[in-house]
């Protein structure tokens, strides 16, 4: 069986009728469904990047379609009876992966004609696509420039042709990446930009791209990964960003060209901010623990003791710094607790002679948590916030008993 591919001459074809020549159970993830295999089909698979074609079989809907060598097999979520059947394309859904599809060939072109930029690999995601460059980072001004460029192209509604030719025929009309592959080949021309072969689907002008906008650029391996949108997507992802952009400048009191600044002047206050109040937290944490040190008696063994479980008014890190506070004095211990998140902190001077670790696998073994440490700091986190109480009681009896 070989299925006649109609998408090859005509990407433009919605409806298409065929004979049935097989209808096989299976699952599609773990529903049931089945899979079809036509004499011919207008429903692209999944190839080369492009994502597969939804649509119907009569009145099956069409989950996923896919490449098996000579045959393609359309999974459906219903029987379909073997003889003819009428079968449409998700024309929204098609015409919005061939803008992404045609563009990206302009654009790969653009960046490797004006820049030097091969593209090894393509991507045509459900939001956005990607292609992968092999070479120095693109700058800025590359990305623009490739951008320009093929946007040029657009706006000159150049044709866009289907060829059929052999690897050399199309080496001779300087075919931007070489395919090992023999026989017939099919390739993609966009007049006087690029020759590239390919079996996915395209517009048939430059102009039905629509407008290719260059998103980001990130590292990816040895590669870097450039993220664009073309067409009605281009469009959609325009007005989400400005949106976003227009959200964060009326949240910044300004206008939207000055966010950078203002975000930039929040960044510095905010850092500011937050060194100021490490500071206070240390300077408060010091006096605390002097407070705490002169009301808290000493064990039989000599060891003060400052055991305490705080509420979710205090920080984390007001409770690390107490610890350290309390630990400086000899012959001193402190078990603190925080009942909002269920961390614990045991820290101890040196002169105390407790084993803070082995205290903090004590109460865990008790009240389940995770942590650890060393013999003079401990750290560990309650699974059950609740118990911090609890688990500090029982470390100040422990640290008494030893």
């Amino acid at each position: 069986m070989t299925t006649r591919r109609l998408y090859y001459d005509d990407s433009y074809q919605r409806e298409f009728s065929a004979q049935v020549l097989s209808c096989e159970p299976e699952l599609h993830g773990s529903t049931p469904a089945w899979g079809v295999v036509l004499d011919s089909t207008a429903l692209y698979p999944t190839s080369g990047g492009q994502p597969h074609d939804l649509g119907k079989l009569g009145d099956a809907n069409v989950l996923d379609v896919r490449d098996e060598g000579e045959d393609i097999v359309h999974v459906v979520d219903r029987e379909v009876p073997l003889g003819s059947v009428a079968g449409c394309v998700d024309w929204a859904r098609r015409f919005g992966h061939m803008q992404q599809h045609t563009g990206q060939h302009l654009l790969s072109a653009m960046f490797q004609e004006r820049f030097g930029r091969p593209t090894v690999s393509f991507h045509l995601g459900s939001d956005f696509c990607t292609i992968d460059l092999r070479g120095p980072e693109p700058s800025e001004e590359i990305l623009e420039g490739a951008e320009s460029a093929a946007n040029q192209v657009i706006s000159e509604d150049r044709p866009i042709a289907v060829r059929y030719g052999t690897g050399e025929e199309f080496t001779e009309l300087g075919v931007r990446k070489e395919v090992q592959r023999s026989g017939i080949l099919r390739a993609i021309e966009i007049e006087g930009a690029d020759v590239q072969p390919c079996g996915g689907t395209h517009v048939k002008s430059t102009a039905q791209i629509g407008i290719i906008l260059v998103r980001r650029c990130t590292k990816m391996r040895q590669d870097w990964r450039v993220e664009f949108v073309c067409g009605r997507r281009a469009s959609r992802v325009a007005r989400h960003d400005f949106q976003l952009l227009q959200r964060a400048a009326d949240d910044l009191g300004c206008a939207p060209q000055d966010v950078p600044g203002s975000v930039q002047r929040a960044i510095s206050e905010r850092d500011l901010h937050f060194k100021n109040v490490r500071g206070l937290l240390q300077r408060l944490a010091e006096a605390d623990a002097a407070v705490a040190l002169q009301s808290a008696e000493l064990d039989g063994n000599g060891v003060r003791v400052v055991a305490r479980a705080f509420g979710e008014e205090t920080q984390a890190e007001y409770l690390s710094n107490l610890a350290t506070q309390v630990a400086k004095t000899k012959k001193t211990v402190a078990l603190l607790a925080r009942s909002a998140s269920g961390d614990l902190i045991f820290a101890q001077h040196s002169s105390a002679g407790k084993d803070m670790n082995a205290l903090l696998k004590q109460v865990l073994a008790q009240f389940a948590g995770k942590g650890g440490g060393t013999r003079d700091f401990a750290r560990g986190k309650l699974n059950d916030p609740a118990q911090a109480k609890k688990a500090v009681a029982l470390a100040e009896r422990l640290v008494s008993a030893g």
